[in-house]
């Protein structure tokens, strides 16, 4: 039903109202309006004052005016000055924020919600997702995905300001509008935790149908996507079975026999599965595996350390230790066709870290001798002597994967941006507890000046690289549910000197690589 509110002098009219909700949701819908927050409200109908948990005899009736009362934020103005400012002389809260403020703002608990306030800020990472978001302009907001991508796109922006925490309120409210089962109570009325990885699959789901790029296809399949080649092969028969699909997320099975990463991605991606035999007549039993048959540049990883335990009916966790590294090489996973497409920037991207590295390790050296360097000896080719002490040391590091991928056959051109198959790690959504549906829920990100930050609701707090690694399990502290990575790509500084190294490569015809955001 839809109903007016007024508030002062101002008239709110038509605004939906669902009675099936508590009336918290009401509430929140009137704060996004008016900016008067649900604690300050007094909401009046039928001589009555509204409270937050169930309707009562307060229940409205399809047009009527209901009066608020309550003041919103105020915004303080405070006139200019000259006099410096100094950090210990700014509010405690401030403080608190100032050094933070340039990485995002934290997200009130509005109520077992951290497990979507760390899905949000996993997803703040990606840059190419915030762009998508920022260029899109919903033709009508009456359909409920596009209430929820404009509400994303809104609550971005928030956090693009950084500053104080805030309430996600408008997020939540469409969030529980478009999946009810997020909307879950106790027999207490209160809402229930609910499992981070169903959140983001379906925000996911719904950025996916509504951010489009220019040419129309989804911003979602572009920046996430993962295409899978599958090839099955029933024993019995004889008959074999190939199909592709896409998919956001790559699996991380946890067996007794899985301790890395690679190991639970390599084991999801065999697959047994029962299929109609057009010869037996029957089901019969296909056993086969998947390869990436093309990269994005966000990858999705899914440690499954949750399933239903059926005599307590919840989802009982895995706590098994799983190493994860900060970069991870798909390149194993990947179908032969992909990794001849992944030679050339894989070797071009070697040949400009080894050159990298050589010159720091070269710089450093300078630095550290003391007094007239002599000059350098030259071999019969004309090489310094610590040139060639130096090459053999790179040579040494050279990762078999690459070497291979060298000799695969004849490589594709290398263009800046190019997939190398590499990605490093971006951000990790960490479960605490023994439940998917009980716990808490954090979000650690990498920042673009290489800082880690623990979103923790509505607490920032930064981390190192080790904090980061030890989210491995083994124990009742934080562990990896969610990772996202970024495609590590071949940068523009490499380019001229693999395309002088191998000039035939760019003359070859291929189809050009997907550019990381």
């Amino acid at each position: 039903m839809k109903v007016n509110v007024k508030w002062g002098k101002e008239l709110f009219n038509d605004i939906e109202v669902d009675t099936t909700q508590p009336p918290i949701i009401f509430k929140s819908q009137l704060f996004t309006l008016s900016g008067v927050p649900p604690e300050r409200q007094k909401v009046l109908i039928k001589g009555g004052q509204l409270k937050d948990e169930e309707w009562g005899k307060q229940q409205p009736k399809e047009g009527m005016t209901i009066m608020m009362m309550g003041s919103a934020d105020e915004i303080k103005v405070e006139a200019p000055t000259n006099a410096p400012k100094f950090v210990e002389d700014l509010p405690e809260e401030e403080q608190n924020t100032l050094e933070t403020k340039a990485y995002g703002s934290g997200l009130k608990n509005l109520g077992n919600t951290c497990y979507m306030n760390s899905t949000l800020q996993c997803l703040y990472t990606a840059e190419g997702l915030k762009q998508a978001l920022q260029a899109y302009q919903p033709a009508s907001l009456s359909e409920p995905n596009a209430k929820l991508a404009q509400a994303a796109r809104e609550l971005f922006d928030d956090l693009q300001r950084g500053g104080e925490p805030f309430p996600p309120f408008k997020f939540l409210l469409t969030l529980r509008q478009r999946f009810p089962q997020f909307a879950q109570q106790t027999n207490e009325g209160l809402y229930m935790q609910q499992d981070a990885e169903e959140c983001w699959t379906q925000v996911m789901y719904v950025l996916k149908e509504q951010l489009k790029d220019a040419d129309g296809k989804s911003a979602v399949d572009r920046l996430f996507g993962l295409k899978l080649h599958t090839r099955l092969k029933c024993a019995e028969t004889g008959e074999e079975f190939e199909e592709d699909s896409t998919v956001y997320t790559l699996k991380c099975n946890i067996s007794v026999d899985v301790n890395y990463l690679h190991q639970g991605v390599s084991l999801a991606l065999v697959e047994d599965r029962e299929k109609n035999s057009t010869q037996a007549e029957r089901l019969v039993l296909f056993k086969g595996s998947s390869q990436l048959a093309s990269l994005p540049p966000y990858l999705t990883v899914q440690m499954v350390r949750f399933f239903y335990k059926a005599d307590v009916r919840q989802k009982a966790k895995i706590l098994r230790k799983v190493t994860f590294p900060m970069e991870f090489d798909v390149y194993d996973y990947c179908t032969p066709e992909l990794q001849k497409q992944l030679a050339a920037p894989r070797m071009a991207l070697k040949d400009y870290q080894d050159k990298l590295s050589l010159e720091k390790r070269t710089a450093k050296q300078l630095k550290t001798e003391d007094g007239p360097k002599p000059a350098p000896v030259l071999d019969a080719g004309g090489s310094s002597s610590a040139a060639a002490a130096a090459e053999p040391a790179a040579a040494g590091d050279v990762d078999m994967k690459d070497a291979d991928a060298a000799a695969a056959g004849p490589p594709s051109a290398v263009v800046a941006g190019a997939q190398t198959g590499r990605y490093e790690l971006a951000g990790v959504l960490t479960h605490k507890g023994r439940s998917a549906d009980s716990g808490h829920y954090v979000a650690w990100t990498k920042q673009a000046d290489g800082r880690w930050v623990l979103f923790d609701d509505d607490e920032l707090h930064f981390k190192t690289a080790e904090d980061v690694l030890a989210l491995n399990g083994g124990g009742d502290w934080h562990m990896a549910y969610l990772l996202m990575y970024k495609a590590v790509t071949v940068p523009e500084a490499a380019v001229p000197a693999a395309a002088a190294a191998k000039p035939e490569a760019a003359a070859e015809s291929q189809p050009e690589p997907m550019k990381a955001e």
